[in-house]
This record gives C-alpha cells, structure tokens and sequence, in this order.
C-alpha cells in the first residue's frame, strides 16, 4: 500500500470534507476537541469557503467546515507553510464565522459558539511543550471566562508530536500518527486498524483507490509544498548572505522581498491571487503584476 499525504490540503479535504467522511470528521473532532469523549455524535459537513458578505472584505478559504448538532460551527484548517500573519489569518476566520451567522433582522441570541481548530506542521508557540493549545476569552487580571465564550482556537503542532507506533495510547495519538507518518507507511497498523474511521481514512488515502486525475492533483499539491519549502529557505539563506555581506539594513529588506516575490512566481499556475497574498504578504495587486509580467 502508498497512502496520499493528509498534511496536504488537496488531501486533507478529501479525506476529512468529502461527502463519506461524517463518521471520519466526527471521530476526528471527538478526539482532538473532546479530549476522546464520545461528545459529538452527529454533523454536517458544509461550504468550507467564506465569500464577504459585506464589500471589500476578504474571502476566507478554509479546508474543512462543519456544523454540529446544537449548532456550533468547526473550522479546521491543516497548513504545511509557516506564512506571515498566520496567526491573524486563524483569528480573523473564527471572528468572521462567528460575525456572518446571523441574517437580517436577526437577534444576537441566536449566535452559536465556534471553534476554529488549527494543525500546523510547523511549531507556533516555540516556548510551550505542550502539543495541543486551547484558547477562549478571560479576563486580563483574575482569569475567570467571559461570559460568552463563543469564540475558541485550538492549535496542533504536529513536530511536538513524537510518539511511535507503539506508544499511542489514545484516540488523539492515533490520529495524530496517521496525519503525520500515513505518507511514509506501507501498511495499515494494527494497533490504529481497530478505530473503524481510521482504518476508512486509510482506505480514502490509499493511492490504488484514486483515479489518474486524483493522483496528478495530489502530486501536483505535494511538489507545491516541497518547492515553496525550498524556496523560502534559500531564499533566506540568501537575504541573510547578501544582508551580512553589505551590512546594511536594505540588504536584509531586498532578500526578505525577493523571497516573497519567489514564492509569488512558484505559486501562479496553482493558486488564485487573493491566496498567493496571504501566503506571502505581497498586496493583491504585486501579485497581478507578476502574473501579467509572466504571460
């Protein structure tokens, strides 16, 4: 057996936001939101993009949605690439889910709490061990909740997961191991086999069950990741070179810029302009500039 990567999003949304992945996602959540509690028992798995409702706000592209039973909301977003303003990009997702319930004429009461869960294959608090981090509204002195806490982010870093196969104990161990190793094994094993949404995971991910088409996306998603991962490190190898060679501020600015513009340029025939200037930061219209200029 090969299995797809799950950290990407071409495969993380087909196997957690398909239209066969209630059960997956249900155990998934349970596991990573509930601490493994038999919490959620059923969802709807829904339009995973945020277009503005109102002019001149930004789309928001997510890679999986859903909407519990009591009508809570969960966001989850999988991401390979440490971009800038990341942690904003979370924040402004979950505020902007949470904002755009209501329609016309409606009462605040009839907003629903929203959880917005984060897996990052890159550390975000360096300082914490912790592997999973849950955040909700307190007060600044005395600590105790807001009245309201409608709001919640949990974040996954994936590199403070370091368990082996046979050291997973719980449901979160499981899933994290599939989403962080399922690319490197050639066999479902046998201690993860037992969880009936893992083992239908593993048979989603399995290359021999894609079609040709399937197989070129995924390629296509995984040779993006590796080459934007390439380019931001020589990229700053080189800022910082040129920076140190002529010791002044600008050097470092030019590399910093010229490694945004990099990016930019590798990520045209994949990706749209609004997404391009999240990940690197560059305004929409430097990035249409660079696709005019590439024609």
């Amino acid at each position: 057996m090969m299995f797809i990567n799950p950290k990407t999003d071409y495969a993380f949304k087909k196997i957690f936001g398909s239209s066969q992945s209630q059960d997956i996602l249900i155990s998934f959540l349970n596991a990573l939101v509930y601490d493994g509690h038999d919490t959620i028992k059923e969802l709807e798995i829904i339009n995973p993009n945020l277009p503005p409702a109102l002019a001149g706000l930004k789309d928001s592209y997510l890679d999986v949605k859903a909407k519990l039973i009591d009508g809570t909301t969960v966001i989850i977003e999988m991401q390979v690439l440490n971009v800038e303003s990341f942690g904003k990009r979370v924040l402004y997702n979950a505020a902007k889910t949470y904002a755009f319930q209501l329609e016309s004429g409606q009462g605040y009461r009839m907003l629903k709490p929203v959880i917005a869960l984060t897996i990052t294959d890159f550390k975000i608090f360096a300082k914490r061990e912790e592997l999973i981090s849950r955040f909700i509204y307190k007060e600044e002195t005395s600590n105790f909740e807001y009245t309201d806490n409608n709001i919640r982010l949990i974040f996954v870093e994936l590199p403070k997961f370091t368990k082996e196969i046979e050291e997973l104990e719980t449901l979160a161990d499981k899933w994290l191991y599939f989403l962080k190793y399922a690319r490197s094994l050639t066999y479902i094993p046998e201690k993860m086999d037992t969880i009936p949404e893992i083992h239908q995971a593993f048979e989603i991910a399995n290359q021999a069950n894609l079609t040709r088409e399937e197989m070129e996306e995924v390629e296509r998603r995984e040779m993006f990741i590796y080459d934007q991962q390439g380019a931001i490190s020589l990229s700053k190898a080189e800022g910082k070179a040129e920076g140190k060679a002529e010791g002044k501020a600008e050097g470092k600015a030019e590399g910093k810029k010229e490694e945004k513009l990099e990016i930019a340029r590798k990520s045209l025939a994949l990706l749209d302009n609004e997404t391009i200037s999240q990940i690197t930061g560059l305004t929409v219209d430097e990035v249409q500039n660079l696709r005019e200029n590439s024609l």
